[in-house]
């Protein structure tokens, strides 16, 4: 009975141990994820800023 025991406390921090590394694991893919789209999203409002000033620009010169 006694090994029975100890046996089921084995499984139940071994069950412990992996679904912390799942959600380590999750954790590395959602904040490579989010790092590389604000990256993108960041080039995205880059871009749009330049044209927007470029477009500013050449409404004021034409006047």
């Amino acid at each position: 009975m006694k090994t029975l025991i100890k046996s089921r406390k084995n499984e139940v921090g071994a069950t412990a141990i992996e679904y912390g590394l799942i959600a380590a694991l999750i954790s590395v893919g959602i904040i490579g994820t989010v790092s590389a789209v604000g990256t993108n999203l960041s080039n995205v409002f880059g871009a749009v800023s330049t044209h927007l000033s470029s477009a500013v620009s050449s409404a004021n010169s034409g006047s």
